[in-house]
């Protein structure tokens, strides 16, 4: 999860994401930090996440983001 809290760092280095659970609700990420976030997230990862899952559940908090991760690195 560090690689992981690395890239949203770079993303806007100013949130605390290890407390922040509102990331899109909030407009603390918006729809292009999203798919930014994404290809790093496929770079890093080697995950690849579809468009049916780009829904603020998954990206409002670094747990949900690292959750989605894993339910695509088991498979």
């Amino acid at each position: 999860m560090d690689k992981l809290l690395e890239i949203l760092e770079d993303l806007n280095p100013d949130v605390d994401y290890k407390i922040e659970k509102k990331l899109i609700d909030d407009g603390i990420i918006d729809s292009f930090d999203v798919i930014s976030l994404v290809a790093d997230i496929d770079d890093e990862f080697g995950v690849s996440i579809s468009a049916d899952e780009l829904v603020p559940e998954n990206f409002n908090s670094i747990e949900a983001i690292w959750q989605l991760i894993e339910k695509h690195k088991a498979n």
